[in-house]
């Protein structure tokens, strides 16, 4: 059973945080250049020049921010904005996409296209200074997550309907040999977007189109599936006191305007209590 959590649509909800210092949820409104929050029953968001779409935390008070141009250390409290690493900053046609902290306090992050142009994106790692290239030649960038047993990164290109699964080295957090294919969602026509692994190493992944958010077993079985009132379902994420609520971005972007007039709960923000347990999201170290 989901419930609306935040009532603000945005045009292309996604990269929602649960901070579990602040125990505070932050997601970000892509095409609206907006970080939003709530503070309590108070609704707050910061508005930006350029696309932002994912973060991590540094402290309490600090985010690490993912945009079209960059990786920025953000200040909640008084705003400042310092770049950290330039983001494809050269490449006008791409911007940041979906993007996660790793268990080892790195930061992976990835780009596509502004109107998903094939093969236009990639996706990068940055860990102690450094921003690593990954994967290159991938259209729509998403579902990077992380096993709670270090043992594998997961992602996706949307546009291959398939999650792929990476083995990780347990000292340093980067890809050892080849990724490997974890879910094939050709047959079923689904559509992996962000996703989160649980504490029990489940993987919770949006299916855009398809209003819900699956979880699939560590050997890749179906699990269980949550509904949304919303078609574009983005991006899950744990939080709650005892990680227990399961939030989710959506979208408005790419339904015409009876949809919208019909179901105007399209691109808010929700939360299903009591989906499963999640791990705590990891600290990023700048």
């Amino acid at each position: 059973m989901s419930i609306v959590y935040d009532n603000r649509a945005c045009e292309l909800g996604e990269g929602p945080l649960w901070h579990p210092e602040r125990q505070q949820l932050f997601w970000f409104d892509i095409l609206g250049k907006r970080l939003m929050t709530r503070d309590g029953e108070a609704q707050r968001n910061w508005q930006f020049d350029e696309h932002v779409s994912a973060a991590g935390w540094v402290d309490r008070d600090t985010l690490l921010i993912a945009s079209e141009t960059g990786l920025w250390r953000f200040n909640l409290q008084n705003d400042q904005k310092d770049l950290i690493a330039p983001l494809e900053a050269d490449n006008p046609v791409t911007r940041s996409n979906d993007g996660r902290a790793d268990p080892w306090g790195g930061f992976w992050i990835g780009t596509m296209g502004k109107t998903a142009e094939p093969g236009a994106g990639a996706i990068y790692r940055y860990w102690r200074g450094e921003l690593r290239q990954l994967v290159d030649d991938v259209t729509i960038s998403n579902a990077i997550c992380f096993a709670p047993d270090r043992s594998c990164a997961y992602y996706t290109d949307t546009s291959t309907k398939q999650v792929m699964q990476w083995p990780l080295n347990s000292e340093t957090g980067w890809p050892k040999g080849d990724s490997t294919v974890f879910l094939d969602l050709r047959v079923d026509g689904l559509n992996p977007d962000g996703a989160v692994v649980d504490a029990k190493g489940n993987l919770w992944i949006a299916q855009w189109g398809a209003s819900r958010v699956a979880a699939y077993t560590p050997s890749g079985q179906f699990l269980t599936a949550i509904p949304f009132e919303a078609t574009h379902v983005s991006c899950p994420a744990f939080g709650g006191n005892d990680l227990t609520t399961l939030y989710c971005t959506t979208a408005r972007e790419g339904l015409d305007k009876d949809t919208l007039a019909a179901h105007p709960t399209h691109g808010m923000t929700f939360a299903a209590p009591g989906a499963g347990t999640g791990q705590a999201e990891h600290r990023v170290f700048l």
